[in-house]
């Protein structure tokens, strides 16, 4: 871990070099004002599916992850950026990453990989910010589109796009994303997909977002339109309180990508009300993801490209792929603490139903899709600062419909260090 350490801190003074050098040869100042992040995230992770015929995976992995980026040819806001990430499991590969062929294990979705996270140029000018290449995206509530961060390697796009805040209050985002990377060892895939993002906050209280993402992946579930529209906001009331209230349908793409005529025909709400009176978190949420039975002409709502793990339960049964033919009605209370040199603690109640009836293992109909107990506690490490540390547990307790009888337990420890 020191040599680690040590060769990162090199980065920045050979980056330096290369710019002091150009300068001096050439006149010109190739690099200037050159900044470095990182981070370094080792974990332990557990997960064990009961009377599935398979051992449970354990594993042991860090994520390293370092970004430089510095002003450009000595024009004025423009930036380029490059970045690295990492993931090393060190030898230990008692779990099915998905990529290391140890299927008589539970998976772990963390492959041994490296790969480009961010390599970009940027530029500026007044409020209208130009991106193009590869960086990490988030959106919103990252509900549709996101990184997926929670996982060891993390998501990043390929995009062309421009964002204005020129109009006070408001919001504008246009991208064009023609591929992506991360969470599994996968080269990257194509996209010719577009995103359109326009948030207004009218007042604290209230925040007006809508967007259209337009996904064009060439894989069936993946390629559709979704478009929709979310109010949020927070309220001083004695208590602190936020809120979510948000509706979104999926319809057959507008953008292609070697699939023809696919279609799609799905809706999707989220309500959300949360508290925090002097430090004491609570809030409930109630979210659906419409399904078919089949023989309707509809299709199940599938936000492929968001950051599913921060929806539907830790132990990701319901994860992209997973997700219930029959929808999936998610409703959920959670309740917590956080405090200053306490950290925070939090746990999270699921009760999952179908929005449309299933099969049964028998051959019957249910809509009982399980319920799952979920607790974290992250708090700073004393003493090393930028050190954080966290516990997490997941439970899944098995439902009736078919796919989805099998209890499920996730456990982590993890530490996270960015500098």
């Amino acid at each position: 871990m020191k040599k680690m350490l040590l060769s990162m801190a090199a980065v920045p003074l050979m980056v330096g070099g290369l710019s002091v050098s150009a300068s001096a040869n050439d006149g010109i100042n190739i690099l200037n004002n050159v900044k470095v992040k990182g981070e370094i995230r080792p974990r332990f992770e557990t997960a064990d599916v009961k009377d599935n015929g398979k051992d449970a995976g354990n594993a042991f992995t860090a994520r390293t992850h370092l970004v430089v980026s510095a002003g450009l040819l000595g024009v004025e806001n423009l930036t380029a950026t490059i970045g690295l990430q990492s993931v090393n499991n060190f030898g230990y590969t008692n779990y099915n990453s998905t990529a290391n062929s140890h299927t008589d294990y539970d998976v772990i979705k963390d492959p041994n990989f490296a790969m480009l996270s961010e390599a970009s140029l940027d530029y500026t000018i007044d409020k209208t910010a130009m991106h193009v290449g590869r960086s990490q995206v988030n959106l919103d509530n990252q509900r549709f589109i996101g990184t997926v961060g929670w996982r060891q390697v993390e998501r990043s796009y390929d995009t062309v796009y421009a964002a204005n805040s020129s109009v006070k209050n408001l919001s504008l985002l246009a991208a064009y994303v023609y591929g992506f990377q991360g969470v599994g060892a996968n080269p990257t895939t194509g996209s010719n997909s577009v995103l359109l993002h326009a948030a207004y906050t009218v007042m604290p209280a209230l925040k007006v977002t809508a967007y259209d993402y337009m996904l064009a992946v060439g894989v069936q579930g993946i390629d559709s339109d979704t478009y929709g529209l979310a109010l949020t906001g927070k309220i001083k009331a004695g208590a602190k309180l936020s809120y979510r209230a948000e509706y979104a349908v999926q319809k057959d793409p507008t953008m292609e990508l070697g699939a023809k005529n696919l279609k799609a025909d799905a809706n999707y709400y989220n309500l959300d009300l949360g508290a925090n009176i002097s430090g004491i978190l609570a809030g409930v949420n109630y979210e659906v993801l419409s399904g078919t039975n089949g023989t309707d002409g509809k299709t199940t709502f599938n936000p492929a490209l968001g950051t599913n793990h921060k929806f539907n339960g830790w132990a990701d049964v319901f994860y992209v792929a997973n997700k219930p033919e029959g929808g999936l009605k998610d409703a959920n209370i959670r309740l917590g603490y956080k405090a200053k040199g306490f950290g925070k603690v939090l746990a999270v109640y699921h009760d999952f139903k179908a929005e449309t009836d299933m099969v049964t293992a028998t051959t019957g109909t249910t809509d009982d899709l399980g319920t799952e107990f979920d607790a974290v506690y992250v708090n700073a490490i004393p003493g090393f600062k930028n050190l954080k540390g966290l516990v997490k547990y997941a439970y899944y307790m098995s439902g009736d419909a078919k796919g989805y009888t099998n209890d499920k337990t996730v456990g982590w420890v993890q530490l996270d260090y960015k500098f």
